[in-house]
């Protein structure tokens, strides 16, 4: 079985991680969509939130779950037998620090390749730190986000105010 894993912290959860997910569960026996544990971020949604988010917007898909993790990337691909990491591309300026990850991974763990796939060009400037901070002055962020996250975060901010 050819298994791959896509980290992020999906904090929430995007268009553009879907389209990742979509196209990466098609080339894929099984993905795992996993929520990494980050002690240096600061997150807006809870671990388990984000989790219950990725499992609802991807439920369609029968070959993607979740999970999450702490420590290295590479490390947690091992654990699950995973062949592949995903990582997706938005821009250039992603590229030069996902490369550097990428080539570390494999020093560690030679085994396991990364996979880059770019986004769709209609996704190319979405990032969750964008949609928090449009969510979080009440913007509409319903072409960025399945309604779904865009329920949680109004809930979330009106919460917060």
């Amino acid at each position: 079985m050819r298994l791959a894993i896509y980290p992020g912290s999906f904090d929430p959860v995007t268009n553009g991680h879907l389209d990742i997910i979509e196209r990466a569960a098609t080339l894929f026996d099984r993905l795992i969509v996993a929520v990494s544990m980050n002690p240096g971020k600061k997150p807006l949604f809870t671990v388990e939130e984000r989790l219950q988010m990725i499992s609802e917007v991807t439920r369609h898909f029968d070959n993607v779950t979740t999970d999450s993790y702490k420590g290295l990337t590479v490390n947690f691909a091992c654990e699950k037998n995973a062949k592949a990491i995903i990582r997706g591309l938005r821009a250039i300026s992603d590229f030069e620090n996902e490369f550097m990850m990428a080539l570390t991974n494999k020093k560690l763990k030679p085994a396991v390749e990364t996979i880059f796939l770019m986004t769709r060009a209609e996704y190319s400037f979405i990032s969750s730190s964008a949609v928090k901070e449009v969510a979080s002055f009440g913007g509409c962020v319903g072409e960025l986000v399945p309604p779904l996250v865009q329920k949680r975060l109004r809930d979330k901010y009106i919460n917060e105010n």
